[in-house]
């Protein structure tokens, strides 16, 4: 009997339960009730509320944004919906970076206030210090590898990291560190097919990619990408299920046409 199909909920344990028997883990973001439910009760095993809501839910350029209340309010959105997933939530930029105290209660308000299950915090080694002080808490801590777009100002760009030689080497290292702090998972964005899949075999953790290949345990998209609900995002790693941005601009138009020409409501639409 295959992990997933025989939980009635997903747990950090499930995933390694999962990596163990080289089954693939799904994960997407989630940001709010409606879109929650949906994706929790289509099977999804992880839900990620990401700090990404800082772009597609508020139309900020970067993820950098995005307060504290702001994810919490997010989390505790999704956390209402969700019978199943696991659910995941980003600590955003500022409430963990350079001050494990502030790390630890940025979490713990995350716990407290959102219902959500564990965080996620990009960085290696530089973070260990906060991801330790969190574990000791008793909330389990998803790493994050490769492009962090909270520190987009510092590498530019969102091109593919660890191309090179010396920072393919420094990211291993990493992943091997966050292993060793007691991460249950880590995220892989945006780096070579090869490296990642070599990541996911040299630790025994579960690597989720995004833009990281098929090799790793697991995958993770934004949803609203996924859906093809923005036209406008097109990277090579992006498969777009369905183009919900055609079809519900469709649906408005009509219904704008409906109501222009009388047409809504109609006589069985009325009380």
């Amino acid at each position: 009997m295959s992990v997933h199909k025989n939980v009635k909920r997903v747990t950090t344990h499930t995933l390694q339960e999962m990596k163990v028997n080289n089954e693939k883990i799904s994960m997407l973001t989630g940001y709010d009730f409606s879109m929650a439910k949906i994706i929790d009760s289509a099977g999804v095993d992880v839900i990620l509320v990401g700090d990404s809501a800082s772009n597609v839910m508020a139309g900020h350029e970067t993820t950098l944004p995005i307060t504290l209340d702001q994810m919490i309010y997010h989390a505790a959105s999704v956390v209402r919906a969700v019978e199943r997933a696991l659910v995941v939530v980003d600590m955003p930029f500022g409430s963990y970076q350079g001050n494990s105290k502030e790390a630890l209660s940025s979490a713990i308000r995350i716990m407290k206030e959102s219902g959500g299950h564990a965080v996620k915090l990009e960085g290696g080694t530089e973070v260990l210090e906060s991801i330790s002080r969190i574990l000791t808490a008793g909330i389990p801590v998803m790493g994050h590898l490769g492009l962090t777009p909270q520190s987009i100002y510092k590498f530019g760009t969102y091109v593919v990291r660890a191309k090179q030689e010396e920072e393919a080497k420094r990211l291993i290292e990493d992943a091997k560190a966050l292993e060793n702090a007691g991460c249950f998972s880590i995220v892989l964005e945006k780096i070579p097919a090869d490296l990642a899949e070599r990541v996911a075999k040299e630790v025994s953790i579960p690597i989720i990619g995004i833009g990281a290949g098929g090799g790793v345990d697991g995958q993770v998209l934004v949803v609203h990408d996924m859906l093809g609900i923005n036209n406008d995002f097109n990277p090579r790693f992006l498969r777009k299920y369905h183009n919900l941005f055609e079809e519900m601009t469709n649906a408005v138009q009509s219904y704008i046409k409906d109501v222009r020409t009388g047409d809504f409501p109609n006589k069985e639409e009325q009380y």
